[in-house]
C-alpha cells in the first residue's frame, strides 16, 4: 500500500478539516515568500485536495 493509499485513508470521512489544513499551509507559504509563488502555491493547493478528496458539495474551481 502505497503512502498516499494510506492517508487517504486514514482521512477518509475527514476531508473537510483536510481541505482546511492545506489551506492553512499554502497561506503560510504565501506569507513567507509575500505572495511571490502564490499561483503555484494555488496550484499544488488544488493538486493535494484532488488527490486527497474533495468534501461534498466543493466543487473543483474553473482552470483559467
Amino acid at each position: 500500500m502505497s503512502m498516499m493509499d494510506k492517508l487517504k485513508q486514514m482521512l477518509k470521512g475527514h476531508e473537510k478539516e483536510a481541505g482546511q489544513g492545506v489551506d492553512k499551509a499554502g497561506d503560510y507559504v504565501d506569507g513567507k515568500t509575500q505572495g511571490k509563488y502564490a499561483g503555484q502555491v494555488d496550484m499544488a493547493q488544488e493538486k493535494i485536495k484532488d488527490q486527497l478528496g474533495r468534501p461534498e458539495g466543493e466543487a473543483k474551481p474553473p482552470h483559467p
